[in-house]
C-alpha cells in the first residue's frame, strides 16, 4: 500500500501531482501494489499509471484535476477515430495490464474551465481536451465503484484494449456539457460494462472502431451491457458513426433509458465503410426519448457529411467504402413518451438494412409532443408522433410490435423487400390510421 499522502500530497489547494507521481513509480519499481488516496480533495495534473497497479480511493477522496493545459504531456491517441495529438488523459495507461481503478471515491475532471475554452475560446486551445480516463493498446483493465465527474471531454475512452471490466461506476457530466460521452470502447474487444449509472452530456454509451483515416483498422467486438441506466446524453448506446474496422456481437440487456434524445442508435455514412453486425438488444425501458430506435446509414455529421455523396438518396457503387448493418435484433423492450417516431431505419440505396427484427416491443407516443428531427440526415423535417419510417430495409421483422397514440401509418415502409409485420398493432390513435404503408420512390 502506498498512501499519497506519505509521499508529500496534500490537500492544501497546492497541486500534488509530484507526489502522486512518487507513490506510483514506487509502486512501479516494487513489481506493483495499490496507490491509496484518503479522504480530501487533492489538486493534481494528469496521472500515468503502469501495469499491476491499482488506484484506490477512499470513501471522500476526490482528486481534482487541474485545467492548467502547460501541466499535460502530449501523447499520439485516437480523437473521434483519426489518430493525431492530444493532450494527454487525466489518468492514462500506455501498453499496460493489470491495472485497476477503485474505491468509492471521486474523480474530478474539473470540466467547466474546458468547456469554457471549447465554447468559446478554442483558439487558446493548443490540443484536443484531455479525456479523463484512456488505456492504449492494454489488457486486464478493471474500473469500478468509483464516481466521476466533470469530465473534460470523453469519461472513459479504452482504445485498441482487450478485457475490460467496467463496473458500479456512476458517471456524471451536466446535461448541457460539450462532447462528454460516458463510455467509448473503441477498436476494443471483450469489454463488459455492468451496473453503472450515466447521466452525461452526448452519448451514454458509445461503441467505435475508427474512421475511415484511423492508421489502423481494428474491430470492437465482444461486448456486453446490462443492468445500467442511462439518463440525458444523445443516445443511450450508440453504434458508430466511426465504425470502419467493424463492430460485432454486442449485447445490450436489462437497462434503463431515461430522456436520452435516442435509444439504442446506429449511425454510419459513404465513405466510412466497416460492418455493424450480430447485435442483441433486450429487455430495455425508455422514458421520454426522442426516438427509441435510429438505424441510420445518412448520417451527416463530420468530415465530408455535407458532401452529395454522403446525402444522395441513388444508389453508389458497393465498394470497400460502403457501410453496411445486419443481424440486429431488439426484443422485449417498452417505451413511453416518446417524442418524434417510434423509429426510424434507413440504409444506403445500394446497401439496404438486412436481417433487421423486432419482437415484442410496446411503444407509447407522448401527448404533448414536441417537434424532433428523428436522424440527423440531411432532407429529414421535424415531425411528431410518427410511427416507423423504413426506407431501404430488406430480410426484416416486426412480431408483436404496439404503437400507441402515432398519427399516420404505424409502419411506413419505403423501397422496402421481404419485410414482415406480423401479431402486431396500432393503437388509442385519435382517428383511424393505416398499420402499413408501403411504397416505392417512384410513387412518391
Amino acid at each position: 500500500m502506498y498512501s499519497i499522502v506519505d509521499f508529500g500530497a496534500e490537500t492544501n489547494g497546492k497541486l500534488a501531482t509530484e507526489a502522486i507521481n512518487r507513490a506510483v513509480q514506487a509502486a512501479k519499481n516494487d513489481g506493483g501494489g495499490t496507490v491509496f488516496v484518503p479522504g480530501g480533495t487533492f489538486l493534481t495534473g494528469p496521472i500515468r499509471l503502469y501495469s499491476n497497479i491499482t488506484l484506490h480511493l477512499s470513501p471522500g477522496a476526490v482528486l481534482l484535476f487541474s485545467s492548467d493545459q502547460t501541466i499535460y504531456d502530449v501523447v499520439k491517441s485516437r480523437w473521434e477515430g483519426v489518430s493525431r495529438e492530444v493532450y494527454m488523459s487525466c489518468l492514462y495507461g500506455d501498453h499496460v495490464e493489470n491495472v485497476t481503478l477503485s474505491g468509492s471515491g471521486t474523480l474530478d475532471g474539473n470540466g467547466p474551465d474546458w468547456w469554457d475554452l471549447f465554447r468559446n475560446r478554442r483558439e487558446e486551445l493548443a490540443y484536443p481536451r484531455p479525456k479523463l480516463i484512456s488505456f492504449e493498446e492494454s489488457s486486464r483493465i478493471v474500473i469500478k465503484d468509483i464516481n466521476i465527474r466533470n469530465s473534460p471531454s470523453w469519461t472513459i475512452n479504452p482504445i485498441r484494449s482487450s478485457n475490460i471490466t467496467i463496473d458500479n461506476v456512476s458517471i456524471l457530466n451536466p446535461a448541457d456539457s460539450p462532447n462528454t460521452d460516458g463510455i467509448d470502447p473503441e477498436s476494443c474487444s471483450n469489454v463488459r460494462i455492468s451496473n453503472c449509472n450515466i447521466d452525461v452530456g452526448d452519448d451514454c454509451i458509445a461503441i467505435k472502431s475508427g474512421t475511415e483515416d484511423a492508421d489502423e483498422k481494428i474491430a470492437c467486438e465482444n461486448i456486453t451491457i446490462t443492468n445500467c441506466t442511462m439518463v440525458h446524453g444523445h443516445g443511450g448506446v450508440v453504434l458508430g458513426s466511426e465504425m470502419s474496422g467493424d463492430i460485432r456481437n454486442v449485447v445490450i440487456s436489462n437497462c434503463v433509458f431515461k430522456e436520452t434524445d435516442r435509444g439504442i442508435r446506429l449511425k454510419s455514412r459513404r465513405g466510412r465503410g466497416g460492418i455493424i453486425e450480430d447485435i442483441r438488444i433486450s429487455n430495455i425501458v425508455m422514458d421520454s426519448v426522442l426516438s427509441p430506435f435510429i438505424l441510420n446509414l445518412y448520417y451527416f455529421c463530420g468530415p465530408r457529411g455535407k458532401e452529395k455523396y454522403v446525402w444522395d438518396k441513388s444508389a453508389y457503387p458497393v465498394t470497400e467504402e460502403t457501410p453496411s448493418f445486419r443481424r440486429i435484433h431488439f426484443a422485449n423492450i417498452t417505451a413511453r413518451n416518446v417524442q418524434a417516431s417510434a423509429g426510424f431505419l434507413y440504409g444506403l440505396a445500394e446497401d439496404y438494412l438486412s436481417e433487421i427484427t423486432f419482437d415484442t416491443i410496446d411503444i407509447s407516443m407522448s401527448d404533448d409532443a414536441e417537434p424532433g428531427v428523428p436522424a440527423m440526415m440531411t432532407g429529414i423535417e421535424p415531425v411528431t408522433h410518427q410511427g416507423f419510417y423504413l426506407g431501404n430495409v430488406k430480410d426484416s421483422s416486426f412480431r408483436h410490435v404496439t404503437i400507441e397514440n402515432h398519427v399516420g401509418p404505424a409502419f411506413y415502409m419505403e423501397n422496402c423487400e421481404n419485410v414482415e409485420v406480423d401479431s402486431s398493432l396500432s393503437k388509442n390513435t385519435k382517428q383511424t390510421e393505416e398499420l402499413v404503408v408501403s411504397v416505392s420512390s417512384s410513387e412518391k
